[in-house]
């Protein structure tokens, strides 16, 4: 199961040095198939960004997606762009652009509509209790979904611990994302 870690200013601070030493040590100890940038209320995200891409290329991961920010994905070269679930118009700019797509789904119809829009992953959340994120789905709605939807599936929301992580494995989901989990 992929394991994909997703960096939040609440935990990696938007301080460029701190940034940079938090993401390094974490990355160190944890090495996860995907990262992304996701920072929604700093105002140098684009230095941010700069100082995550080299340290995901010094680290060598290679699965680097940028939270919502098209433009600095395509100028930093990401692999792809991590879309939140009010941006679907957004899909086949960023497929245009040469960038993977992955988008935020929170029920059948946004899978539905990410599937026909042909993007590449999805995150289905929340799964687990999480902070101001509405009911968790729970596993058998994840189990469902993973079974009837013909789409790479990545469990989000509320992942901190082991043995949620093999609780998500029994699912079949293709991997699991977290903010938490890995701090």
């Amino acid at each position: 199961m992929k394991s994909y870690l997703i960096t939040d200013p609440k935990y990696y601070s938007n301080d460029i040095q701190t940034f940079e030493n938090i993401l390094t040590k974490i990355l160190k100890n944890k090495a996860p198939d995907l990262i992304c940038f996701r920072d929604k209320q700093s105002k140098n995200s684009e230095k941010l960004i700069k100082t995550f891409m080299r340290v995901c290329h010094q680290e060598k991961i290679e699965n680097i997606f940028i939270n919502s920010y098209i433009e600095l994905a395509i100028k930093y070269q990401a692999k792809g762009v991590h879309l939140t679930s009010t941006q679907f118009d957004k899909i086949q700019f960023v497929k245009n652009s040469g960038l993977e797509v992955m988008i935020s789904c929170h029920n059948e119809k946004d899978i539905e509509n990410a599937i026909k829009q042909k993007v590449d992953f999805i995150t289905y959340s929340p799964i687990f209790p999480t902070p101001n994120k509405g009911e968790p789905k729970g596993l058998d709605e994840l189990q469902k979904v993973v079974v009837k939807y013909p789409i790479d599936i990545i469990a989000l929301g509320g992942i901190i611990s082991n043995e949620q992580i093999e609780a998500l494995e029994k699912t079949g989901v293709y991997g699991f994302a977290s903010i938490r989990y890995f701090v």
